[in-house]
């Protein structure tokens, strides 16, 4: 009920907006020297008010200060700037120079959820088009809508824009042109709009709307309503011209007015007060004055428009234009074609904006427009003060007050009507202005026993002082200061001081305007704020009661405040302020504040509201509010209700159970031992979570305060109901309502008394208790008594009228106990869930019991004969097969409906409870399962929670997705997972649960967690058995593996462990869809980048290249490669499953017929049934992975190859650091045919391929071979034993090339006998077919050796230069012409040289040319072998 500033928006991109602006000015000498002028200046921050002492307003309370960081150093830029706001707040403009950027509105959602304004660039540029023209003036000017549907929001806002060269332009949102004109030679001074406002009295002169523009001797004027459909149409055309791509025909010049302001030596600022019309009494007197005794007067007095300009020499001018003495004037343009312009002006369909065609037109010339001469305009009286220059005038909303700001720091309050001051302030230099307008309240003044007396609206003058960063706000006309806050020295105070133009009496019927008076903009942070202002603030009559009203409510605020006073204290001065408050709503507010204060105990709120409904209720009753009546009733029933629970949990009274019967009891543990286990086992995990902080006033056990307890319940009449809130509310209140009693502490039967009595619905209470129970799991298990309580609380609120409806029809579900249900199935505490679910189900089958013999009471028959009770119970059984005779005497038969096994099996409710006992057994398993902790060294997260709810929508694929995000976490291979699944399928076998292995199973604690971990999943997939199937959980892990590698393309592992998963399903159906899916989703595209990047490059790409076309380091890439070419081998595979056989990659190769039948194999293979358990049946929500699986299309096997064979190319360019373009290997077939839906039918390449394309394939292929050799060789030198799928794999894709497979056989055995391979060169050596050419190859690479050996040794032996000498010439001359420096490894045995020799000479025919040389080699071989 005070002043208080509200921020409403944000300025966002300041910093964006300033460099903008700025760009051209990196050292501005003028921010320096307004810095040296403030250093200079004196402080005076601490000026305050000599009219009112106390006026510094609590600054805690009503106040809002802003910490002056290093952003508002600078800060200051915003005043070198020429800043406007549209009233509607939806649009700034912020101009410098020649520069503008326009900041729209937009709405967005904070951290918290909710939805704030903020303004954005929307537009930013240069708007002068004049060489050395800057802007000097802006205004937003919002335009109404003409739409019947509208309801006060504009329909745009057009930007009016005033230059140093005289120009006057209208911008619309966008920044584009829509008028220009130039109205006066002489600089813009000042921008002003005056918008219609619907008159508060019948005497009021109604004011028409107007566009006012300054210049340093000039004042123009142009009607609101011809502007208005002047920018329309303007609008409009621009719209069109854009729509159909034409030039924008410039439209004719505004209608306006121009007035030569004369008698001031200078004039700064004005304001266009609007047209006014003297009373008779001063009409006399003005004639008298100016013509004398004989003067004339007319009959009635002229309308006069009142304009009032400052500046110097007078300080303050008065004019008056009389209607009618000027016509408004038109350019030179316009005169020409006014004939042709007689209604075109304001008529949209008549086109005026097209009257010349462009044909007609002519060619533009660059002259100035002429500009008409003004009317001279005297000034009729003013303020005179020589020293004394105005500097800013600020008119108020009703027009009959206006401030003035000067030089020497005052700000003077004008009255219009008058032309005289009356108010001045001192010590405002530089100071900013606005007004705000208060209405007063609707039930005031409307319910005084006479006739309703119109509204009151009050006035509040603003002052930003920037030299003191302080905002205040003044009453008038001579009202104290009501508001005063601590802000920047920096902000700039917005007054637009008009609304929407295009409004009048007839379209502004029902609309409500939403426009900001004043708003303080904080270049600092970027705030936008608004002053709010109540309208008790103007009532400075001392004798007001509301102002002493609110006297006192300020005074109970102080007192609360304070946390050094005594609670009797407290209660004596709350009690006494209360009762002094004379108006409801006051005091209502009173009592509110005093409710909500955490500092007074409950006893002294309750005492003050006992005796505040006691003076009440000593009242009239027709005088008291009854409102007021009613809060403090329900209140002080609340607190006694507080009082009653408390006094209960502190007497420390035991619970006494006397609503559980010894076979009920006896269920409950039946049924928790056999849950026990699995209890145990959770219990273990979730109390060895990680810590985490809290504070105690969150924590459970925390007394509730009485102010918590109050604001989450309401009364109403006799009924009180619990409010709705978070959950966390409703736990703490909970608890603090039934926790006593499930720990045993409080008197349970008590307790439920006191809370029946108060008339709080069963329904709340059971939610309250099912809350704290589900809420506080932890607890829970470690009270074992407490599942006895549980049941005795249940039982006790079941007995409560209103909670099982006596006319429920027991086979019909009962909303009771589906309350239970609703709230265990939506639960992530499976642990306490379940406990309440077993709980419920036997308090609901007692329950059922009692109900039935209730009813069945109404069913006894009496016989006397025991012949006829025989009958009759024959009857009976035949029609019921739950009726049977209770008890036989030779006298009396009793029969009674007894509901035993019978009655249970068809009774829906006892249904619906075991299949949610079931289900919650599952999901406790299967959540003891989620909180194994994952081990050390992986990616922890969060454990992930769930509930049957949670499982029931999340499809019939949720229980395996979140196994597979489990084995995920736990970082676990493929192959370990296949270990633990094996030990499912032996403990099915043999009907015996999973034992993990003991004695040297568990050499390691790794191997005990891990034993766990597996006991715990088989013990989940025994009790899924259909959701966990093999399948669907290894599809289920291979996309989760591959989602996760899509997040982190740099795990390559994870891509690879996927695959790994896809090979173990086995079913055909799901491998295929799967492998599709994730060629589609995940695959192709970063596939297509690799090989469009190998190609640009020509080579192994670098590891910047690859991260930043593809996404991934080269070593990620690499191994991204690889796993493409197992996933497409995959595809191939599956694709040919046929009758129970599958053909290898190789068969396929060598068998092309393979292919052909490839495309009808997985037909033949029935597709697998996906079912699930029968309780889970319900499950509805998005399809699982497997079932997408089965829907999707068949793939084409060629195009799949083609793929197959590019992604080998690919990996083995990568793996080998290899120059290749792997693209240009294909013709253009087959470079169209890649990156294609694999299930689409492409041209593929047949027939032979171009040799010129063999021939490049050929020479990869051997590089690819001698690469591999390489790393072999390293391989036998270092620890490792190298990869040997290479060669086979090359062989492969020779047959796929058109490449001869034994030339790369030849090639490979060259480069192992070249590395000093020899056995596996021999291996090889055997499946080579043309022997002579390999002959020839290694007689060459055997020359190399001996030549080595015999003459490129550094130490020559005696004996190899006399064997040198014995040899033939020509073998010495061969010997002496072979490079041994081509061998990669020419230190070879002797031993491996001989036996190369002698397999020379077994592959050679006789009559070979080179047999010969082969001999002599051997001899020569031997012979060192014999020196040696």
């Amino acid at each position: 009920m005070s002043c208080c500033l509200l921020e409403f928006c944000r300025v966002q991109e300041l910093k964006a907006v300033r460099e903008f602006l700025f760009q051209n000015q990196q050292n501005n000498p003028s921010l320096e020297d307004k810095k040296t002028e403030n250093e200079l200046a004196w402080d005076d921050s601490d000026w305050g008010s000599w009219d009112n002492p106390e006026a510094k307003e609590d600054s805690s309370g009503t106040t809002t200060g802003v910490e002056e960081d290093s952003a508002a150093v600078s800060a200051p830029w915003l005043q070198d700037c020429v800043v406007s706001l549209s009233p509607c707040s939806d649009l700034m403009v912020v101009a410098k120079d020649h520069k503008a950027v326009f900041l729209s509105a937009k709405w967005r959602t904070d951290d918290g959820g909710r939805e704030e304004m903020t303004l954005a660039v929307s537009w930013s540029g240069t708007l002068s088009t004049e060489e050395g023209e800057s802007v000097s003036s802006v205004i937003c000017i919002p335009l109404a809508s003409q739409k019947r549907s509208s309801t006060g929001r504009p329909d745009w806002t057009c930007i009016v824009v005033g230059f140093s060269s005289g120009y006057v332009r209208f911008y619309t949102e966008s920044g584009v042109l829509l008028l220009a004109q130039l109205l006066n030679e002489d600089p813009v001074l000042r921008l002003k709009c005056r918008t219609y406002e619907i008159p508060r009295h019948p005497g009021v002169t109604e004011q028409h709307e107007e566009l006012s523009i300054l210049y340093p001797a000039a004042l123009v004027t142009i009607d609101g309503f011809s502007l208005f459909q002047s920018l329309r149409a303007c609008r409009n055309q621009v719209a069109r011209a854009a729509a159909a791509g034409s030039e924008v025909v410039h439209p004719p010049p505004l209608a306006y007015k121009k007035w030569g302001l004369q008698d001031m030596d200078t004039i700064v600022d004005h304001s266009s007060v609007g047209i006014m019309t003297l009373c008779v009494f001063d009409q006399m007197k003005n004639a008298s004055i100016l013509g004398g005794f004989h003067a004339s007067v007319k009959g009635s007095p002229p309308a006069m428009s009142q304009y009032i300009t400052v500046g110097g020499g007078p300080y303050t001018g008065f004019y008056y234009a009389i209607e009618g003495s000027s016509q408004p004037l038109l350019s030179h343009v316009a005169l020409a074609v006014a004939s042709k312009l007689t209604s075109a002006l304001f008529s949209a369909a008549s086109g005026w904006l097209g009257w010349k065609k462009q044909s007609e037109e002519e060619p533009p010339q660059k002259q100035k427009p002429k500009v008409e001469p003004a009317t001279p305009l005297a000034v009729r009286f003013g303020l005179p003060d020589s020293r004394r220059h105005g500097e800013f005038i600020c008119l108020s909303p009703c027009n009959t007050l206006a401030g003035v700001t000067d030089d020497f720091g005052r700000v003077t309050l004008l009255d219009v009507g008058r032309g005289i001051a009356i108010r001045m302030w001192k010590g405002y230099r530089d100071a900013q202005l606005g007004w705000v307008q208060v209405s007063e309240g609707r039930g005031e003044r409307e319910s005084s026993p006479s006739a309703p007396l119109p509204r009151r609206h009050a006035q509040f003058l603003v002052i930003y002082a920037p030299r003191r960063g302080i905002l205040e706000v003044w009453g008038t006309q001579q009202g104290p200061r009501v508001g005063a806050f601590t802000v920047g020295k920096h902000c700039r105070l917005l007054y637009a001081g008009y609304r929407l133009m295009g409004v009048n009496s007839v379209t502004s019927q029902g609309w409500l305007l939403h426009t900001q008076q004043v708003c303080l903009f904080d270049p600092a942070t970027g705030a936008l704020r608004t002053v709010t202002v109540p309208f008790h603030l103007a009532l400075s009559d001392k004798k007001s009661e509301r102002a002493k009203d609110m006297h006192l409510l300020k005074r109970l605020t102080t007192l609360l405040k304070s946390r050094e006073v005594e609670p009797d204290i407290l209660e004596s001065e709350a009690q006494s302020v209360l009762l002094d408050i004379k108006h409801p709503a006051v005091k209502k507010q009173a009592l509110e504040s005093l409710l909500a204060n955490k500092n007074a105990p409950v006893s002294c709120l309750t005492n003050i509201t006992r005796v505040l409904l006691a003076s009440l209720k000593g009242q009239d009753p027709e005088a008291v509010d009854e409102v007021l009546f009613q809060m403090c009733s329900s209140q002080l029933k609340l607190l006694q209700l507080y009082t009653d629970i408390q006094q209960l949990h502190s007497t420390g009274e035991a619970t006494t159970d006397t609503h559980t019967e010894p076979m009920e009891v006896a269920g409950i543990e039946e049924e928790l031992a056999r849950v026990s286990p699995t209890l145990q086992r959770y219990a273990e995990l979730t109390s060895g979570s990680h810590p985490s902080v809290s504070f105690a006033q969150d924590s459970p056990d925390a007394s509730l305060p009485v102010q918590s307890f109050l604001s989450q319940m309401e009364c109403e009449g006799e009924e009180i109901r619990v409010v709705p809130g978070p959950n966390a509310d409703w736990t703490q209140l909970g608890s603090f309502l039934f926790w006593g009693c499930l720990t045993g502490e409080s008197p349970l039967q008590k307790v439920c008394n006191t809370l029946q009595k108060t008339g709080i619905s069963p329904q709340q209470l059971l939610s309250l208790l099912l809350s704290v129970w589900l809420h506080r799991e932890k607890e829970v298990l470690k009270k074992t008594e407490a599942v006895r309580h549980l049941h005795t609380l249940l039982t006790a609120l079941s007995s409560m009228k209103g909670a099982v409806e006596e006319s429920w029809d027991m086979q019909c579900v009962s909303p009771w106990w589906q309350q239970v249900r609703s709230a265990c199935v939506q639960s992530h505490s499976s642990a306490a869930a379940l406990l309440a679910a077993i709980v419920a189900h036997r308090a609901a089958k007692a329950n059922i019991t009692i109900l039935a013999e209730t009813k069945v009471t109404h069913h006894t028959h009496t016989y006397n004969h025991l012949d006829m009770a025989k009958k009759r119970v024959n009857t009976h059984t035949l029609a019921h097969t739950h009726l049977y005779v209770c008890f036989v005497t030779d006298s009396l038969c009793v029969c009674v409906y007894q509901f035993q096994s019978e009655w249970e099996a068809v009774s829906l409710e006892l249904e619906q409870w075991a299949v949610c006992v079931r289900q919650l057994e599952d999901v406790l398993s299967l959540q003891t399962l989620l909180c194994v902790p994952p081990p050390q060294g992986t990616p922890g997260s969060a454990t992930p929670h769930c509930s049957v709810k949670a499982l029931l929508e999340g499809g019939r694929g949720g229980i395996a997705d979140s196994v597979a995000k489990w084995v995920f976490r736990q970082d676990l291979a493929p192959e370990r997972l296949k270990d633990m699944l094996q030990r499912r399928g032996e403990a099915e076998s043999t009907g015996q649960p999973s034992q993990p292995e003991q004695g040297e199973g568990e050499k390691s604690q790794e191997d005990a967690d891990f034993n766990r971990a597996a006991e715990l999943l088989v013990s989940v997939c025994q009790r899924f058995p259909d959701s966990l199937s093999p399948d669907l959980l290894f599809a289920h892990c291979c996309w989760e593996y591959v989602v996760q590698w899509n997040k982190d393309p740099e795990e390559g592992r994870y891509l690879c462990w996927a695959v790994e998963h896809l090979k173990l399903v086995s079913s055909p159906h799901i491998q295929l869809g799967i492998s599709s899916m994730m060629w589609n989703t995940f695959i192709v595209k970063c596939f297509s980048a690799a090989a469009f990047l190998i190609e640009k490059v020509g080579k192994a790409p670098k590891d910047r290249l690859c991260r930043r076309d593809v996404g991934m380091g080269d070593c990620a890439m690499t191994s991204f490669l690889g796993s493409c070419v197992q996933l497409l081998q995959i595809l191939m595979e599956v694709r040919i499953k046929k009758d129970g056989w599958m053909h290898t990659v190789g068969q396929i190769k060598m068998f092309p017929c393979a292919a052909a039948q490839a495309d009808s194999g997985v037909e033949e293979v029935t597709p697998p049934e996906l079912c699930v358990e029968e309780v889970w049946g319900g499950a509805e929500g998005p399809a699982s992975i497997a079932e997408l699986a089965l829907e999707q299309k068949g793939v084409h096997y060629p195009l799949v190859q083609h793929h197959y064979l590019l992604a080998s190319l690919l990996h083995t360019a990568m793996t080998f650091s290899l120059r290749v373009k792997p693209l240009s290997l294909f013709d253009s077939k087959g470079k169209n045919a890649f990156f294609r839906e694999l299930s689409s039918i492409q041209l593929m390449p047949s027939g032979d391929m171009d040799p010129g394309l063999v021939s490049l394939r050929q020479e990869f292929l051997l590089r690819v071979l001698t690469g591999w050799v390489t790393t072999q060789r390293e391989a036998v030198e270092g620890p490792g034993s190298g990869d040997k799928t290479w060669p086979s794999l090359c062989l492969d894709l020779g047959l796929l090339l058109q490449v001869n497979p034994d030339l790369l056989r030849r090639h490979l055995v060259c480069e192992l006998y070249n590395q000093g391979l020899d056995p596996r060169a021999e291996q090889v050596m055997f499946e080579v077919e043309d022997k002579d050419v390999l002959g020839s190859q290694l007689l060459v690479l055997t020359g190399q050796r001996l030549s080595y050996s015999l003459l490129h040794t550094q130490t020559q032996t005696r004996p190899a230069m006399e064997l040198l000498a014995r040899l033939p010439p020509t073998l010495c001359t061969w010997l002496k012409a072979m490079d041994p420096s081509e061998l990669g490894c020419p230190s070879v045995p002797l031993s491996q040289t001989s036996r190369l020799v002698s397999r020379l000479i077994e592959i050679l025919p006789e009559n070979h040319g080179q047999y010969s040389l082969a001999l002599h080699l051997l001899e020569a071989v031997e012979a060192l072998q014999g020196e040696d």
